[in-house]
């Protein structure tokens, strides 16, 4: 059992909401197939269906564009598909441009072919290149298929804030079409699919309080659809063959229909992340020659409430992360790889930021339940590290 810990690492991963718990509970209760006809089936139906539609209120969709996936990376190799299809009519798309600082499940390419994704550089608050992503569009050759463009809502590491409405424009002015990565924004801020004009939004349930293992894939107006990735039954309206996850997905629902209320915590949330900022510089400005000057990353532009990435000049971030580890402190590297340790960023690479700062990058990301208290113990914690290892 784990002594009483701060958890300031909720874009990794938020904790399960108590709704989501007893949703998933009340449906784990049950027994049955979503495809059988009998009593049981249709219970699991339900449960399905009421899900997907908690899903589309929190997106302002109607409820049969959700498609739920075991993920938002199975949802992203899902969208990134040079096949897809509208109205009986087969539609090729030859090339992919993503972002430079998008989440490896997009930076992948899906089942694009390596040669055919394209990067698009950002500047150096991490803001994509408007003019480079015009240009990419304005010189690509539609006679081999038309463009597919992977800009993501908000970034993971940084929390960046994309102008994905003006993106969109550019996108469907030059015929392609705009999937948007919203796993970091939502429940953080407001997403409606309509006001973003995105032909494809991704979302992922673990990072609202839901379930890990649950995501959804929505379509945007038009009937497009990517080629099925998983093909067999004819489970969600023949796009994802599979017998339905019910109590993740229940878990899912219910986890976002408690997104108004985490919205309501927005300015709280924010006043504590630069509460947290402005202690940080103090004590490096009060620390002298012991400790650099630090640089919050995308502190210029608009970010999410919740997140601060930053770096302190000859603090390495995985002994930084070791130190706040052992006092109670759960936060992370501006990157992780797989195996959990501290990788290279390619967000901060990607923004020209120095191999050197960026090995000092640290990221912590609040909640809702982020209270004053878990502020403070960061902020005595930061202070100690300071002190020992600057």
């Amino acid at each position: 059992m784990l002594a009483k810990r701060t958890y300031l690492d909720w874009n990794a991963s938020a904790p399960l909401l108590p709704a989501a718990r007893a949703a998933m509970i009340d449906a784990l209760d049950g027994t049955g197939n979503a495809s059988s006809v009998h009593t049981e089936g249709r219970d699991r139906k339900k449960r399905v269906e009421t899900a997907r539609t908690q899903v589309a209120k929190a997106l302002g969709v109607l409820p049969g564009r959700v498609m739920f996936t075991s993920g938002a990376s199975e949802a992203a190799a899902h969208a990134l598909s040079p096949h897809m299809s509208a109205g009986g009519h087969d539609i090729l798309l030859s090339t992919l441009y993503v972002s430079a600082v998008e989440h490896p499940a997009i930076l992948s390419g899906g089942r694009f072919a390596p040669e055919m994704v394209v990067r698009i550089p950002v500047d150096r608050a991490g803001l994509v290149d408007i003019q480079a992503l015009t240009e990419l569009l304005g010189n690509h050759d539609d006679s081999a298929g038309l463009p597919l463009v992977a800009v993501q809502l908000a970034n993971s590491e940084t929390g960046v804030i994309q102008s994905i409405a003006e993106i969109a424009a550019i996108v469907h002015q030059h015929g392609g079409l705009l999937v948007v990565d919203a796993v970091q924004a939502f429940g953080k801020m407001p997403v409606n699919m309509a006001a973003l004009e995105a032909d494809f939004l991704i979302v992922s349930s673990h990072k609202i309080g839901g379930p890990q293992g649950a995501g959804a894939l929505v379509f945007g107006q038009g009937g497009l659809h990517p080629r099925p990735l998983i093909r067999g039954g004819g489970q969600e309206s023949h796009q994802r063959a599979g017998t339905e996850n019910v109590a993740a997905i229940a878990g899912f629902g219910a986890a976002s229909a408690e997104i108004p209320q985490m919205l309501e915590k927005n300015s709280k949330t924010a006043a504590l992340r630069d509460s947290i900022e402005s202690e940080i510089a103090t004590i490096c400005s009060s620390a002298g020659n012991r400790a650099g000057t630090p640089v919050f990353f995308g502190q210029e532009v608009t970010r999410l409430a919740n997140t601060s990435c930053f770096a302190v000049p000859g603090i390495k971030a995985e002994t930084a992360l070791i130190a706040f580890d052992l006092a109670g402190i759960a936060i992370s590297s501006g990157s992780a790889c797989s195996s959990g340790k501290v990788g290279k960023s390619h967000v901060l690479e990607a923004m020209g930021v120095d191999d050197e700062l960026a090995r000092c990058a640290l990221r912590i990301s609040l909640g809702p339940a982020t209270i004053e208290e878990d502020a403070e113990l960061f902020v005595g914690a930061f202070k100690d590290i300071v002190s020992r290892i600057s």
